[in-house]
Protein backbone atom coordinates (compact mmCIF):
# COMPACT_ATOMS: atom_id res chain seq x y z
CA UNK A 1 0.00 0.00 0.00
CA UNK A 2 1.38 3.46 -0.83
CA UNK A 3 2.21 5.82 2.02
CA UNK A 4 -0.70 7.78 3.42
CA UNK A 5 -0.44 11.41 4.36
CA UNK A 6 -3.19 13.38 6.03
CA UNK A 7 -3.39 16.87 7.50
CA UNK A 8 -5.35 18.43 10.33
CA UNK A 9 -4.62 22.11 11.00
CA UNK A 10 -0.82 22.30 10.95
CA UNK A 11 -0.27 18.55 11.16
CA UNK A 12 0.95 16.41 8.27
CA UNK A 13 0.85 12.64 8.70
CA UNK A 14 3.52 10.74 6.79
CA UNK A 15 2.99 7.00 7.20
CA UNK A 16 2.60 6.65 10.95
CA UNK A 17 4.69 9.76 11.74
CA UNK A 18 2.86 13.01 12.45
CA UNK A 19 4.72 16.19 11.54
CA UNK A 20 3.48 19.43 13.08
CA UNK A 21 4.61 22.27 10.84
CA UNK A 22 5.08 24.45 13.92
CA UNK A 23 7.50 21.87 15.30
CA UNK A 24 9.71 21.95 12.21
CA UNK A 25 12.98 23.85 12.58
CA UNK A 26 12.32 27.57 12.37
CA UNK A 27 13.54 29.44 9.32
CA UNK A 28 16.35 31.80 10.28
CA UNK A 29 14.55 34.94 9.13
CA UNK A 30 15.86 37.39 11.73
CA UNK A 31 19.45 37.22 10.45
CA UNK A 32 18.63 37.87 6.80
CA UNK A 33 18.38 41.65 6.76
CA UNK A 34 21.81 41.87 8.39
CA UNK A 35 23.24 39.56 5.73
CA UNK A 36 21.66 41.75 3.04
CA UNK A 37 23.15 44.93 4.49
CA UNK A 38 26.62 43.45 4.30
CA UNK A 39 26.19 43.40 0.51
CA UNK A 40 25.36 47.09 0.17
CA UNK A 41 28.91 48.38 -0.32
CA UNK A 42 29.67 45.93 -3.13
CA UNK A 43 26.37 46.91 -4.81
CA UNK A 44 27.12 50.62 -4.47
CA UNK A 45 24.02 51.43 -2.43
CA UNK A 46 23.11 52.84 0.98
CA UNK A 47 19.64 51.28 1.14
CA UNK A 48 17.49 48.82 -0.80
CA UNK A 49 13.81 49.08 -1.66
CA UNK A 50 12.34 45.58 -1.94
CA UNK A 51 9.22 45.56 -4.07
CA UNK A 52 9.28 41.84 -4.94
CA UNK A 53 6.89 40.16 -2.49
CA UNK A 54 9.14 37.09 -2.43
CA UNK A 55 12.00 39.27 -1.18
CA UNK A 56 9.72 40.87 1.41
CA UNK A 57 8.60 37.46 2.65
CA UNK A 58 12.13 36.06 2.75
CA UNK A 59 13.49 39.01 4.73
CA UNK A 60 10.59 39.54 7.14
CA UNK A 61 8.25 36.52 7.17
CA UNK A 62 5.34 38.72 6.02
CA UNK A 63 3.03 36.86 3.61
CA UNK A 64 0.54 39.53 2.61
CA UNK A 65 -0.23 40.50 -0.98
CA UNK A 66 0.78 44.15 -0.72
CA UNK A 67 3.99 45.49 0.79
CA UNK A 68 7.31 47.15 0.13
CA UNK A 69 10.31 46.88 2.41
CA UNK A 70 12.89 49.62 2.82
CA UNK A 71 16.15 48.27 4.21
CA UNK A 72 18.44 51.05 5.37
CA UNK A 73 21.92 50.94 6.81
CA UNK A 74 20.63 50.70 10.38
CA UNK A 75 16.83 50.65 10.18
CA UNK A 76 14.16 48.90 8.12
CA UNK A 77 10.52 49.69 7.57
CA UNK A 78 7.78 47.65 5.92
CA UNK A 79 4.93 49.53 4.31
CA UNK A 80 1.55 47.89 3.70
CA UNK A 81 -2.15 48.70 3.85
CA UNK A 82 -4.80 48.44 6.54
CA UNK A 83 -5.87 44.91 5.61
CA UNK A 84 -2.62 43.63 7.08
CA UNK A 85 -2.23 45.85 10.15
CA UNK A 86 -2.50 42.95 12.59
CA UNK A 87 -0.93 40.29 10.38
CA UNK A 88 2.24 42.22 9.64
CA UNK A 89 2.90 42.95 13.31
CA UNK A 90 2.31 39.34 14.29
CA UNK A 91 4.45 37.88 11.52
CA UNK A 92 7.39 40.21 12.11
CA UNK A 93 7.29 39.43 15.83
CA UNK A 94 7.09 35.69 15.14
CA UNK A 95 10.11 35.92 12.83
CA UNK A 96 12.08 38.05 15.31
CA UNK A 97 12.50 40.83 12.75
CA UNK A 98 13.19 44.34 14.05
CA UNK A 99 11.52 46.64 11.54
CA UNK A 100 9.16 49.55 11.65
CA UNK A 101 5.65 49.19 10.27
CA UNK A 102 3.81 51.85 8.31
CA UNK A 103 0.14 51.40 7.36
CA UNK A 104 -0.86 53.65 4.49
CA UNK A 105 -2.58 53.94 1.15
CA UNK A 106 0.16 56.25 -0.13
CA UNK A 107 3.45 54.35 0.18
CA UNK A 108 5.41 56.86 -1.91
CA UNK A 109 4.73 59.61 0.61
CA UNK A 110 5.89 57.36 3.44
CA UNK A 111 9.00 56.33 1.53
CA UNK A 112 9.87 59.95 0.89
CA UNK A 113 9.65 60.68 4.61
CA UNK A 114 12.24 57.98 5.32
CA UNK A 115 14.71 59.00 2.59
CA UNK A 116 16.88 62.06 2.31
CA UNK A 117 19.77 62.97 0.01
CA UNK A 118 22.55 62.20 -0.44
CA UNK A 119 21.49 58.56 -0.58
CA UNK A 120 21.92 55.80 -3.15
CA UNK A 121 18.72 53.75 -3.16
CA UNK A 122 18.86 50.33 -4.77
CA UNK A 123 15.87 49.06 -6.70
CA UNK A 124 15.27 45.38 -7.50
CA UNK A 125 15.71 45.80 -11.24
CA UNK A 126 14.29 42.38 -12.05
CA UNK A 127 11.04 43.24 -10.25
CA UNK A 128 10.52 46.93 -11.05
CA UNK A 129 8.78 48.01 -14.25
CA UNK A 130 10.01 50.94 -16.31
CA UNK A 131 6.91 52.94 -15.31
CA UNK A 132 7.50 52.25 -11.61
CA UNK A 133 11.16 53.23 -11.84
CA UNK A 134 10.15 56.54 -13.44
CA UNK A 135 7.64 57.16 -10.66
CA UNK A 136 10.30 56.54 -8.02
CA UNK A 137 12.69 58.87 -9.84
CA UNK A 138 10.09 61.64 -9.91
CA UNK A 139 8.87 61.15 -6.33
CA UNK A 140 12.04 60.40 -4.36
CA UNK A 141 14.88 62.87 -3.99
CA UNK A 142 17.62 60.19 -4.05
CA UNK A 143 19.98 58.55 -6.50
CA UNK A 144 18.41 55.34 -7.83
CA UNK A 145 20.68 52.36 -8.49
CA UNK A 146 19.61 49.22 -10.37
CA UNK A 147 20.52 46.06 -8.48
CA UNK A 148 20.13 42.42 -9.45
CA UNK A 149 19.90 39.26 -7.37
CA UNK A 150 20.92 40.80 -4.04
CA UNK A 151 18.15 38.94 -2.23
CA UNK A 152 17.86 36.06 -4.71
CA UNK A 153 21.49 35.10 -4.16
CA UNK A 154 20.89 35.03 -0.41
CA UNK A 155 17.87 32.79 -0.96
CA UNK A 156 19.95 30.25 -2.85
CA UNK A 157 21.49 28.84 0.35
CA UNK A 158 18.73 27.19 2.34
CA UNK A 159 18.73 27.01 6.12
CA UNK A 160 17.58 23.99 8.12
CA UNK A 161 14.00 25.22 8.38
CA UNK A 162 13.72 25.80 4.65
CA UNK A 163 15.11 22.36 3.84
CA UNK A 164 12.65 20.78 6.26
CA UNK A 165 9.72 22.44 4.46
CA UNK A 166 11.03 21.41 1.05
CA UNK A 167 11.34 17.85 2.32
CA UNK A 168 7.75 17.80 3.60
CA UNK A 169 6.52 19.22 0.28
CA UNK A 170 8.50 16.58 -1.61
CA UNK A 171 7.09 13.83 0.59
CA UNK A 172 3.53 14.95 -0.10
CA UNK A 173 4.19 14.91 -3.84
CA UNK A 174 5.70 11.42 -3.59
CA UNK A 175 2.67 10.11 -1.73
CA UNK A 176 0.12 11.79 -4.02
CA UNK A 177 1.64 10.17 -7.11
CA UNK A 178 1.84 6.80 -5.37
CA UNK A 179 -1.85 7.00 -4.51
CA UNK A 180 -2.75 7.55 -8.19
CA UNK A 181 -0.30 5.13 -9.76
CA UNK A 182 -3.00 2.67 -10.81
CA UNK A 183 -4.49 5.26 -13.21
CA UNK A 184 -1.77 4.82 -15.84
CA UNK A 185 -4.06 2.78 -18.05
CA UNK A 186 -5.68 3.37 -21.45
CA UNK A 187 -8.56 5.84 -21.24
CA UNK A 188 -7.29 8.02 -18.40
CA UNK A 189 -7.49 11.64 -19.57
CA UNK A 190 -4.48 13.95 -19.17
CA UNK A 191 -6.48 16.86 -17.82
CA UNK A 192 -8.45 14.70 -15.40
CA UNK A 193 -5.29 13.04 -14.08
CA UNK A 194 -3.67 16.44 -13.50
CA UNK A 195 -6.73 17.63 -11.58
CA UNK A 196 -6.77 14.45 -9.50
CA UNK A 197 -3.07 14.85 -8.68
CA UNK A 198 -3.53 18.48 -7.67
CA UNK A 199 -6.48 17.56 -5.46
CA UNK A 200 -4.60 14.66 -3.89
CA UNK A 201 -1.70 16.89 -2.89
CA UNK A 202 -4.10 19.29 -1.17
CA UNK A 203 -5.92 16.41 0.50
CA UNK A 204 -2.63 15.13 1.83
CA UNK A 205 -1.63 18.45 3.32
CA UNK A 206 -0.21 20.76 0.66
CA UNK A 207 -1.30 24.39 0.50
CA UNK A 208 -1.57 23.96 -3.27
CA UNK A 209 0.45 22.98 -6.31
CA UNK A 210 3.87 24.45 -7.01
CA UNK A 211 3.08 25.22 -10.64
CA UNK A 212 0.70 24.10 -13.37
CA UNK A 213 0.94 20.32 -13.34
CA UNK A 214 2.25 18.77 -16.55
CA UNK A 215 0.68 15.52 -17.74
CA UNK A 216 1.82 14.80 -21.30
CA UNK A 217 1.04 11.50 -22.99
CA UNK A 218 2.04 10.04 -26.35
CA UNK A 219 2.99 12.73 -28.88
CA UNK A 220 2.30 15.46 -26.31
CA UNK A 221 5.24 14.17 -24.29
CA UNK A 222 7.61 15.28 -27.04
CA UNK A 223 6.84 18.87 -25.95
CA UNK A 224 8.75 19.40 -22.68
CA UNK A 225 6.22 21.80 -21.15
CA UNK A 226 2.99 20.58 -22.68
CA UNK A 227 -0.21 21.50 -20.86
CA UNK A 228 -2.72 18.78 -19.97
CA UNK A 229 -5.28 18.24 -22.73
CA UNK A 230 -8.45 16.15 -23.12
CA UNK A 231 -6.32 13.42 -24.73
CA UNK A 232 -6.83 9.96 -23.14
CA UNK A 233 -3.84 7.72 -22.46
CA UNK A 234 -3.45 5.02 -25.11
CA UNK A 235 -1.68 1.68 -25.24
CA UNK A 236 1.98 2.25 -26.06
CA UNK A 237 2.11 5.76 -24.59
CA UNK A 238 4.89 7.26 -22.55
CA UNK A 239 3.37 9.67 -20.01
CA UNK A 240 5.42 12.48 -18.44
CA UNK A 241 4.14 13.78 -15.09
CA UNK A 242 5.93 16.91 -13.81
CA UNK A 243 4.50 18.51 -10.67
CA UNK A 244 5.12 19.71 -7.15
CA UNK A 245 3.50 20.53 -3.81
CA UNK A 246 3.51 23.87 -2.01
CA UNK A 247 4.02 23.82 1.76
CA UNK A 248 4.40 26.97 3.88
CA UNK A 249 5.59 28.88 0.82
CA UNK A 250 8.14 26.29 -0.34
CA UNK A 251 7.90 24.44 -3.66
CA UNK A 252 8.78 20.85 -4.44
CA UNK A 253 9.42 19.65 -7.99
CA UNK A 254 9.62 16.15 -9.45
CA UNK A 255 9.05 14.32 -12.73
CA UNK A 256 8.42 10.68 -13.50
CA UNK A 257 7.66 9.01 -16.83
CA UNK A 258 5.26 6.07 -16.96
CA UNK A 259 4.54 3.54 -19.68
CA UNK A 260 0.99 2.56 -20.62
CA UNK A 261 0.72 -0.96 -22.00
CA UNK A 262 3.44 -2.33 -24.26
CA UNK A 263 6.26 0.04 -25.17
CA UNK A 264 8.51 -0.17 -28.22
CA UNK A 265 12.20 -1.03 -28.05
CA UNK A 266 13.04 2.62 -28.73
CA UNK A 267 10.81 3.79 -25.90
CA UNK A 268 12.38 1.29 -23.49
CA UNK A 269 15.81 2.55 -24.51
CA UNK A 270 14.71 6.18 -24.01
CA UNK A 271 13.65 5.37 -20.46
CA UNK A 272 16.90 3.53 -19.74
CA UNK A 273 19.13 6.26 -21.17
CA UNK A 274 17.36 9.13 -19.40
CA UNK A 275 17.21 7.28 -16.08
CA UNK A 276 20.92 6.51 -16.24
CA UNK A 277 21.72 10.09 -17.28
CA UNK A 278 19.72 11.43 -14.36
CA UNK A 279 21.55 9.12 -11.95
CA UNK A 280 24.87 10.38 -13.35
CA UNK A 281 23.76 13.96 -12.79
CA UNK A 282 22.71 13.32 -9.20
CA UNK A 283 26.02 11.54 -8.55
CA UNK A 284 27.87 14.62 -9.79
CA UNK A 285 26.15 17.01 -7.35
CA UNK A 286 28.27 18.19 -4.44
CA UNK A 287 29.79 21.26 -2.80
CA UNK A 288 32.42 22.98 -4.90
CA UNK A 289 31.14 21.33 -8.08
CA UNK A 290 30.56 23.52 -11.11
CA UNK A 291 26.83 23.64 -11.85
CA UNK A 292 27.65 23.23 -15.54
CA UNK A 293 29.43 19.95 -14.85
CA UNK A 294 26.22 18.43 -13.46
CA UNK A 295 24.54 19.37 -16.72
CA UNK A 296 27.46 17.85 -18.62
CA UNK A 297 27.16 14.57 -16.72
CA UNK A 298 23.59 14.20 -17.97
CA UNK A 299 24.14 15.67 -21.41
CA UNK A 300 27.23 13.59 -22.19
CA UNK A 301 25.40 10.35 -21.38
CA UNK A 302 22.43 11.26 -23.57
CA UNK A 303 24.75 12.45 -26.34
CA UNK A 304 26.63 9.15 -26.28
CA UNK A 305 23.32 7.41 -26.91
CA UNK A 306 22.83 9.50 -30.03
CA UNK A 307 20.11 11.77 -28.66
CA UNK A 308 22.04 14.91 -27.76
CA UNK A 309 19.85 17.05 -30.01
CA UNK A 310 16.73 15.68 -28.30
CA UNK A 311 17.74 17.02 -24.86
CA UNK A 312 16.01 20.37 -25.28
CA UNK A 313 16.49 22.17 -21.96
CA UNK A 314 18.82 22.71 -19.04
CA UNK A 315 19.39 20.01 -16.46
CA UNK A 316 17.96 21.80 -13.45
CA UNK A 317 17.33 24.82 -11.27
CA UNK A 318 17.09 25.87 -7.67
CA UNK A 319 13.85 25.50 -5.73
CA UNK A 320 12.54 27.36 -2.71
CA UNK A 321 10.08 30.21 -2.29
CA UNK A 322 10.07 30.32 -6.11
CA UNK A 323 9.82 27.20 -8.26
CA UNK A 324 12.69 28.34 -10.51
CA UNK A 325 15.42 30.18 -8.63
CA UNK A 326 19.20 30.23 -8.23
CA UNK A 327 21.34 28.31 -8.85
CA UNK A 328 20.84 27.32 -12.50
CA UNK A 329 22.09 23.90 -13.58
CA UNK A 330 22.74 24.23 -17.30
CA UNK A 331 25.58 24.00 -19.79
CA UNK A 332 26.06 27.78 -19.70
CA UNK A 333 25.64 28.11 -15.94
CA UNK A 334 28.44 29.74 -14.00
CA UNK A 335 29.33 29.36 -10.35
CA UNK A 336 29.77 26.46 -7.97
CA UNK A 337 27.24 24.46 -6.00
CA UNK A 338 27.39 25.02 -2.25
CA UNK A 339 26.17 23.17 0.80
CA UNK A 340 22.55 24.23 1.32
CA UNK A 341 21.68 24.64 -2.35
CA UNK A 342 18.50 22.77 -3.26
CA UNK A 343 18.39 21.92 -6.96
CA UNK A 344 16.61 19.70 -9.43
CA UNK A 345 18.26 17.23 -11.80
CA UNK A 346 15.93 16.60 -14.74
CA UNK A 347 17.36 15.44 -18.08
CA UNK A 348 15.00 14.43 -20.86
CA UNK A 349 14.75 13.07 -24.37
CA UNK A 350 11.92 14.14 -26.68
CA UNK A 351 11.20 12.37 -29.99
CA UNK A 352 8.15 13.30 -32.04
CA UNK A 353 7.52 9.74 -33.23
CA UNK A 354 7.94 8.11 -29.81
CA UNK A 355 6.99 10.67 -27.15
CA UNK A 356 9.11 12.02 -24.34
CA UNK A 357 10.94 10.85 -21.24
CA UNK A 358 11.99 13.06 -18.33
CA UNK A 359 13.12 12.00 -14.87
CA UNK A 360 13.57 14.59 -12.13
CA UNK A 361 14.55 14.58 -8.49
CA UNK A 362 15.05 17.49 -6.13
CA UNK A 363 18.20 17.19 -4.01
CA UNK A 364 19.90 19.22 -1.29
CA UNK A 365 23.66 19.73 -1.52
CA UNK A 366 25.39 18.41 1.59
CA UNK A 367 29.00 18.49 2.79
CA UNK A 368 29.48 14.99 1.39
CA UNK A 369 27.56 15.24 -1.88
CA UNK A 370 23.79 15.50 -1.94
CA UNK A 371 20.68 14.04 -0.33
CA UNK A 372 17.50 13.34 -2.31
CA UNK A 373 14.32 15.14 -1.31
CA UNK A 374 12.34 13.18 -3.92
CA UNK A 375 11.90 9.53 -2.93
CA UNK A 376 9.39 8.19 -5.48
CA UNK A 377 10.89 5.12 -7.23
CA UNK A 378 12.10 5.16 -10.82
CA UNK A 379 11.37 1.54 -11.79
Amino acid sequence: MPPIIGRRATEIRVGVVVIDLESLPACEIAARIGALRRRFDAAGIDALLCTDLVSVRYLTGFTGSNAVLLVGADRSVIITDGRYQTQVTEQLASAGVDAGVEITRTPLDVLASHLAPPLRLGLEADAVSWAASQTYAESLDVELVATSDLVASLRAIKDTGEIARLEVASGIADAALANLRDRFVPGTVEREFALALDSEMVRLGADGRSFETIVASGPNGAKPHARPTPRPFADGDLVIVDFGALVDGYHSDMTRTFGVGALSDTQHRMVEVVTDAQAAGVAAVGPGVEAASVDAACRDHIGAAGWGDAFLHGTGHGIGLVIHEDPRVAKDADGLLETGHCVTVEPGVYLADHGGVRVEDSVVVTDGGCRPLTKFPKD
